[in-house]
């Protein structure tokens, strides 16, 4: 399983997509620019990918932006340290500052490598990752499309992605999280690379980011 790495692994994926499904090579040319969406894994990333969770990109960049000034670095251990505070001050909701709590303790008691998470099987590292608490399907799946590079990811509950879905295909309603994962089946092995092709179809339909941190 080649991960996605560069630019080019992109434009390769895409063009396999395309050629597998033509519906979405009007999808690509409305799309633009399909950026890679890498960050290196470990604890910051999926604080980032937390912080996104249910709100817009802006609020997102804004919330974590202050995160990373109020606690540099951004580990585990400093989290912990550093208490509730920040994450108060950061404008964190309850549920939010719970689930960064967890990973970070889970990180520091050796029951979450983020490391080696990016190196398994998805099914394996999703499983491991959504027994911690505030870590739920979505979290776990972008984790690994934006940390591992994993090719075959898709956030289907992702509210930007089944709008953008919704559009491109003419559907009479957006589809839901089960409609989603059923229409990216046809994506398989680059499932990843069609979630950042309509992340950035959503950007040209809505005039503003919708992806996760990242």
């Amino acid at each position: 399983m080649r991960r996605i790495e560069t630019e080019a692994h992109i434009t390769e994926a895409l063009d396999a997509l395309v050629g597998a499904d033509p519906r979405l090579g009007p999808v690509r040319a409305v799309a633009g620019d399909v950026p890679l969406r890498r960050t290196p894994p470990g604890f910051a990333s999926l604080a980032s990918v937390i912080v996104s969770q249910q709100v817009s990109r802006a609020s997102a960049d804004a919330i974590f932006g202050r995160l990373a000034q109020l606690i540099d670095p951004l580990t585990p251990q400093a989290l912990l340290a550093a208490g509730e505070e920040p994450l108060i001050a950061a404008g964190l909701s309850r549920a939010k500052q719970r689930a960064l709590l967890a990973v970070a303790e889970a990180a520091c008691r050796s029951r979450l490598d983020l490391d080696a998470l990016c190196h398994m099987e998805a099914e394996e590292a999703i499983s491991r990752m959504t027994v911690i608490p505030g870590v739920g399907p979505w979290t776990a799946e972008v984790y690994l499309l934006v940390s591992a590079g994993h090719p075959d990811v898709f956030p289907a509950r992702d509210v930007a992605l089944q709008a953008a879905i919704g559009h491109a295909f003419g559907l009479p309603s957006r589809p839901d999280a089960r409609a989603a994962a059923e229409i990216a089946e046809s994506w398989m092995p680059f499932r990843a690379v069609a979630a950042r092709l309509f992340w950035a179809y959503y950007r040209e339909m809505r005039g503003r980011e919708a992806a996760p941190l990242g």
